[in-house]
């Protein structure tokens, strides 16, 4: 019927207004069909070749012959391109620097062209801080150089430093890319705030000192000590960016029935935060646990998980929590005797529980007692660990096993673990046919730290050092530790300290000496009872930080957090004694 009322028109029979009229559909095929535009051609040429006399198949209802190929010369019309409509984006300035890239790719949404807008009051859709449609929460922090005292603020003391109000306490420093958001975090910034170049940041803030920072969480280093805003560091294993003060949110804000399209744009753009969770990895590293005489002795009369009343939270709360057991588990172990003054250490194999208790994960092994009890006490004990599915490492039941590391992998972060024994004595250090402590004077164990970086693990290495009635390092101690850094170790801590030593950044990677006693009977001096437990933190295959925790232990086997006071002055002393 099209093909008849299509020659009819070409050949005068039908008036073009009637066609118009009646036949849209006709009109519609004919507009959106290139075929058609060549039939029509092609009809027409043969209607008027043929004298308009209409062909059999227009009149009988047959079926037309096939139409051959148009020819290149063939009339074709052009499709019409509608021209997008335009969306206007305005960037927030306050935005990060490494997320406005994020912005300035978005091309086209919902069918509509992108082009920036370069007033808010020009724009149909604004990327900003605080947008209707939150897309991200970038996590800032507040920080001191680790050599400072500083125990954190108030959200309000923060605000006040930052403004002017509160001029004391030394200068704030920021870094240039990180100046723009915080202002949109804290308003106008005052003289106080020194604004330098990121590589800058902490030299010149320990130059400073007394000196805080803030910087961006990816920004965080071990120079930094983090401190909480408001009872909350973004190191707390329960941290909630919801309601820290210094997590601010970036969205999108605008048209509705389009800012959802350039919501969905920007979550493929950027991340959800700067700070991951599931990038985590907290271990904490101790000092000396000799679960015998004084303490063993309270142990059996107040509990076997005493000790760690006040502080088990520390340990349990780690993803991976060290401890450095030196004394065999032995079934034939005496009652404990706290007036005993031998130096021949055992344990009752029940006294495990209090290892279990505090979440252990990982057992040194470089004590000097490990085989007082003999090699067969200290085999079970390797077995007690095996059955528990705790790793050991610096020693075991033979040479091969005590230089042998143990690799440990959480939430990406690779770690690995390797340790010895310096001071022996002889008996206690593995031999390739007997069991005991890796000796320190093997030439392998530098080797094995070397290729465990070359692999991508990030190495802990640490030493039963001799004991020093000090607080600063031994010189040849301060020479074995640095050169497990320059092996290719990024933390060294030494097991051997009775009395906490301090600290040293040498060579990219962190050294301490010794964090002192965790769970022994060392009364006598107020020095042996103050203690360390420290929290290094890793981030995205990174060492960033690492958290002291300060305690004194009381009762000859339970340690407590110190008061604000003895902790001011145990920092102060021990970052005197590291040359700070």
């Amino acid at each position: 019927m099209i093909a008849r009322r299509l020659a009819e028109l070409v050949c005068g029979r039908v008036r073009v207004g009637h066609f118009m009229d009646t036949h849209r559909r006709t009109r519609r095929w004919l507009n959106r069909s290139r075929l058609a535009a060549a039939l029509v051609g092609s009809l027409a040429m043969s209607l008027l070749a043929a004298g308009c006399n209409f062909p059999n198949f227009l009149t009988s209802g047959a079926s037309p012959p096939a139409v051959p190929p148009a020819s290149a010369t063939a009339f074709v019309p052009e499709q019409a391109t509608p021209t997008p409509e335009v969306v206007r984006v305005w960037l927030d300035p306050a935005l990060p620097l490494s997320l406005q890239p994020g912005v300035a790719g978005v091309q086209a949404l919902a069918g509509r062209r992108v082009e920036p807008a370069s007033q808010v009051d020009a724009s149909d859709l604004r990327a900003e801080v605080r947008g209707e449609i939150e897309v991200s929460r970038w996590v800032y922090a507040l920080a001191a150089p680790f050599a400072s005292v500083e125990e954190g603020l108030a959200m309000e003391q923060l605000q006040a430093k930052w403004s002017g109000d509160q001029p004391d306490g030394g200068p704030v420093f920021v870094r240039t890319e990180d100046l723009a958001p915080l202002q949109a975090l804290l308003g106008p910034p005052s003289e106080a705030v020194v604004v330098v170049p990121g590589e800058q940041l902490v030299d010149q803030a320990w130059t400073a000192r007394p000196a805080l920072a803030l910087l961006a969480f990816e920004a965080i280093e071990p120079r930094w000590r983090v401190l909480p805003v408001d009872g909350q560091s973004p190191l707390d294993p329960a941290f909630d960016p919801a309601t820290y003060p210094l997590a601010l949110s970036l969205g999108v804000s605008g048209q509705p029935e389009v800012a959802g399209a350039l919501a969905q744009a920007l979550a493929q753009a950027w991340p959800a935060s700067n700070r991951d969770p599931s990038r985590l990895t907290r271990l904490v590293m101790t000092g000396v646990t000799a679960l015998t005489r004084a303490t063993a002795w309270r142990m059996a009369g107040k509990g076997i998980t005493y000790p760690a009343r006040d502080i088990g939270d520390w340990l349990r709360t780690a993803d991976i929590t060290h401890i450095s057991n030196e004394v065999a588990f032995a079934d034939d172990c005496p009652s404990p005797n706290p007036g005993s003054d031998t130096l021949r250490f055992c344990s009752a194999p029940e006294n495990i529980g209090l290892l279990e208790d505090i979440g252990t994960d990982l057992v040194e092994l470089t004590g000097n007692h490990i085989l007082d009890w003999g090699p067969a006490a200290f085999l079970n004990t390797l077995g007690m660990y095996r059955e528990r599915g705790w790793n050991y490492f610096a020693g075991g039941q033979d040479l091969a096993e005590a230089l042998r590391p143990v690799r440990l992998e959480h939430n990406g972060n690779r770690l690995a673990f390797i340790g010895c024994n310096a001071p022996g004595p002889g008996y206690a250090q593995a031999k390739d046919n007997a069991p005991g402590a890796a000796p320190c004077y093997d030439e392998r164990l530098l080797q094995v730290v070397a290729d465990l970086r070359a692999e991508g693990y990030l190495p802990v290495f640490t030493y039963q050092w001799g004991e020093a009635d000090r607080s600063s390092p031994l010189p040849l101690q301060e020479e074995a530790f640095r050169r497990a850094i320059d092996a290719g170790a990024v933390i060294v801590s030494g097991s051997q300290a009775h009395q906490p030593q301090g600290f040293e950044f040498y060579n990219g990677g962190f050294i301490h000496y010794g964090p002192g006693n965790l769970f022994f009977d060392q009364m006598d001096r107020m020095e042996n009872r103050e203690m360390f437990v420290d929290r290094h933190v890793f981030y995205d295959g990174r060492h960033i930080s690492t958290e002291l925790l300060t305690g004194l232990i009381e009762d000859y086997a339970r340690p407590r957090p110190m008061t604000a006071e003895e902790r001011l002055d145990f920092l102060q002393r021990m970052f005197a004694a590291s040359g700070w």
